[in-house]
């Protein structure tokens, strides 16, 4: 059987980001068919996911957890700036919510 992987750049796989991108340039990105993983491997884009549920490559499920750990630590500091585009409170959320991912990608 097969494990399911996470992309080596988790923060930037899986339809929100995809939305992102279109949304701010009006480019729709093609979806790669074979990615770097977060354990280091190749694998087709088809054996990733970005849903905690869904990924069973213990090594990846850490990778992921350790990014999402650093984007909220990222987020708190950037919310906290003079100048930042979000409040602090706002920054707080989006990092506790990034935290839960973690939390859930660490179990």
């Amino acid at each position: 059987m097969s494990h399911v992987h996470v992309d080596r750049k988790v923060l930037q796989a899986g339809a929100a980001y995809r939305n992102l991108l279109v949304s701010s340039t009006g480019l729709v990105p093609d979806e790669p068919t074979v990615v770097t993983t977060g354990c280091g491997i190749q694998v087709p884009y088809a054996l990733t996911s970005v849903r905690p549920e869904s990924v069973t490559c213990l090594a990846c499920r850490e990778h992921a957890a350790r990014e999402h750990l650093a984007y909220a630590d990222q987020v708190r500091r950037l919310g906290r700036m003079t100048g930042s585009v979000i409040s602090a409170d706002e920054a707080d959320q989006a990092a506790d919510r990034a935290r839960d991912i973690a939390r859930k990608f660490a179990n």
